[in-house]
């Protein structure tokens, strides 16, 4: 307990970081993604394609792998991000490509006499695509952005590449300095923890989308 009580403020110090790039990276990506796939849907094919391509990359590379390059390649080309920010960038580069993806499949999802509906009614296509679309593709996408959210909690340790003290690299240094599991326990809990918290929230949303 000595132990636990000692390494608390570390953790705790490292579990802010990790929260403050998790909500970033939420309240970015999901609108961003949705934007995205709409222009991937709607838009002329060139462009569509050169989503398609932005998609494929950021699906296809680890995420690791896009973080270093971003912090250490890019400024051999005379981009620099402090470590942060490069953070940031990733993530957000990287989650709004599987949420594009998730958002598109729920947009083709939605029968097309709906739109041919929302124009024969004189409604309006924003006014429809806003009032009658979007819900229904919400409900759709709501348990697949569910999980895409649990796992970003998870992969926002991969941030220790960078130096930055987030949860499991404060976890590490303590196990390290202590030799001891305690620390790898602690943080396992935490991370259950605020998993846990994110899970119920999530059923909370889903059952108000259930209509």
């Amino acid at each position: 307990m000595d132990l636990i009580a000692e390494i608390t403020p570390s953790l705790l110090d490292g579990l802010q970081t990790t929260l403050l790039l998790f909500f970033i990276i939420v309240i970015v990506t999901i609108p961003l993604g949705f934007l995205i796939a709409c222009v991937r849907v709607y838009a002329p094919k060139w462009i569509s394609w050169i989503i398609q391509v932005y998609i494929y990359v950021m699906r296809g590379t680890p995420l690791l792998l896009q973080l270093m390059v971003v912090f250490f390649g890019l400024p051999f080309a005379g981009i620099t991000f402090e470590r942060f920010p490069a953070a940031v960038f990733t993530f957000v580069i990287n989650y709004a490509a599987y949420y594009a993806e998730i958002f598109r499949g729920g947009i083709l999802s939605v029968p097309n006499g709906q739109f041919e509906a929302i124009k024969v009614l004189g409604i309006g296509r924003i006014r429809g695509f806003r009032k009658i679309i979007i819900p229904q593709v919400m409900r759709v996408v709501l348990p697949s952005v569910g999980n895409e959210v649990i796992s970003l909690v998870k992969d926002t340790s991969l941030i220790y590449i960078l130096g930055l003290g987030e949860l499991l690299r404060a976890g590490q240094i303590a196990a390290n300095s202590y030799a001891s599991l305690i620390p790898y326990v602690a943080v396992g809990a935490i991370y259950l923890l605020v998993t846990g918290i994110i899970t119920l929230l999530l059923n909370v949303v889903e059952k108000k989308t259930d209509y």
